[in-house]
């Protein structure tokens, strides 16, 4: 069993620190396992003490992450949730039950995973420190091994074959709707970036396939071909829309085996959360065929419970704040969808992205339906300017008032300015976006919630 002792010293702010001089996450990436398997064997194989969940895919795998975990804890299973980028603060990444991890435990750990880390460095078994990401996967791993859960789900940080999650080596894996995003590091083609994710199926897991685009899916097929799995693939017949509800949500039922459980109201907003939900069920029989006891109940009342700040996540005031991490086209367009269903009213897009993504096909989506938009950098190094989401932005700004803040704290001062007391500001674009924006809001006052 895996266990921590004596640990050395380091308080939250030198772990932040050290981390970050490793280089920006975004920045420093370096695919690869080899290192990251190293560390974790250094570290006594802390991921050896609990099962493993592990959610890759394009869109939906921080959503199905958090129905999952709440589903587990509703039944009374100890949950690690591990997800990225955190929005705010760091320890948003590493929750244990629902909590986040203390300050002073994620300093110990970092510290107790550095060292090791170090010392594989002067074996001469890796030639340089590992990556921020190796790094903080590592430290999940190790806070999950000491608070003794029994199932960790981890988010997949980017595409799957080479990602440091996939070193724990999950016993249930999913993939979510895949779609483009990250060509530089997975490919050009939607084959190519599914090839990369569906790559964490490995002879036996099991697997829970969400919905996919037929090309898609017959890359992942064929990748279950090849390991001798048996998929489990959620589809549109797995869920029937019951209400639409004038607060944004919606009332579903879903089915589970061989049974419907009605009256379903996700606790995240929107149409497209309806297949993260059915992909979180079936990861839930997975592990009942594994041994856990998950009552159907439990899975009723985890999707409703869940939450998943900053993915149409509603703050109350005057005007309203809608803050949501959409950041591809196809984001973008269940973001677009939300929004002529549901909003009413003027309406202020407050814009900020990084430049290596796809922003004309984003604003496409989201510029035609406000009347104000005000773009933003971000304090990112990857961040477009001001200039350059303007000439993404292109004709689309015909007829709109569009204004260049300096910042995202300036675009939300700015946002208000412009937007009546019955309107709504709608942040897009980023999580890290999300992240600032949030920062923001808070200091108008204390008490964000979901609308309704």
């Amino acid at each position: 069993m895996w266990a921590v002792t004596s640990l050395p010293s380091m308080n939250f702010n030198d772990a932040l620190t050290y981390l970050l001089s490793l280089g920006h996450e975004t920045l420093a990436i370096k695919l690869g396992l080899e290192k990251t398997e190293l560390l974790l064997k250094a570290l006594d194989d802390p991921q050896n003490s609990f099962l493993k969940v592990q959610i890759a895919g394009t869109n939906g795998k921080g959503s199905t992450a958090a129905f999952v975990e709440a589903i587990c804890r509703e039944a009374g299973i100890r949950t690690g949730l591990y997800t990225s980028p955190h929005l705010i603060k760091i320890t948003e990444r590493i929750r244990i039950d629902g909590e986040e991890i203390e300050e002073s435990q994620f300093g110990q750990l970092v510290a107790h995973v550095s060292e090791r880390a170090m010392a594989l460095m002067e074996l001469g078994e890796i030639a340089t420190p590992p990556t921020f990401f190796e790094h903080v996967t590592a430290t999940a791993l190790c806070a999950f091994a000491e608070a003794k859960v029994e199932v960790a789900i981890l988010e997949t940080g980017l595409g799957g074959r080479l990602d440091s999650t996939t070193a724990a080596r999950a016993e249930v894996v999913s993939i979510t709707p895949i779609a483009f995003d990250h060509q530089e590091y997975l490919g050009d083609s939607l084959t190519q970036i599914a090839a990369e994710k569906a790559a964490i199926i490995r002879p036996g897991v099991a697997a829970v396939i969400a919905l996919q685009e037929l090309e898609v899916l017959n890359v992942i097929l064929q990748r279950c071909s090849e390991t001798d799995v048996k998929p489990t693939l959620v589809q549109e017949a797995d869920w029937r829309l019951e209400e639409k509800r004038s607060d944004g949500r919606i009332a579903a039922a879903f089915r589970v085996e061989d049974a419907w459980i009605s009256d379903v109201v996700p606790g995240l907003h929107g149409r497209h959360q309806l297949v993260n939900a059915a992909t979180a069920i079936a990861i839930a029989v997975e592990l009942r065929k594994i041994g856990f006891r998950i009552p159907d109940a439990s899975i009723k009342k985890g999707l409703e419970e869940a939450k998943h700040p900053g993915r149409l996540e509603w703050i109350e005031g005057v005007p309203a704040f809608l803050l949501d991490g959409a950041h591809n086209p196809h984001g973008a367009r269940a973001l677009a969808a939300y929004l002529r269903e549901f909003i009413t009213g003027p309406f202020t897009l407050v814009f900020g992205a990084m430049r290596d993504k796809d922003l004309s096909s984003v604003l496409k989506e989201l510029a035609p339906l406000a009347s104000t938009i005000v773009l933003t950098p971000v304090d990112n190094p990857r961040s477009a300017t001001t200039a350059e989401l303007r000439f993404a932005l292109g004709s689309l700004a015909a007829g709109r008032k569009v204004i260049a803040a300096q910042s995202v704290h300036e675009s939300i001062d700015l946002a208000l300015e412009s937007t009546p007391n019955s309107g709504t500001i709608c942040v897009a674009g980023s999580l890290y976006l999300v992240g600032e924006a949030r920062t923001r809001i808070k200091t108008f006052g204390e008490g964000a919630k979901g609308k309704g």
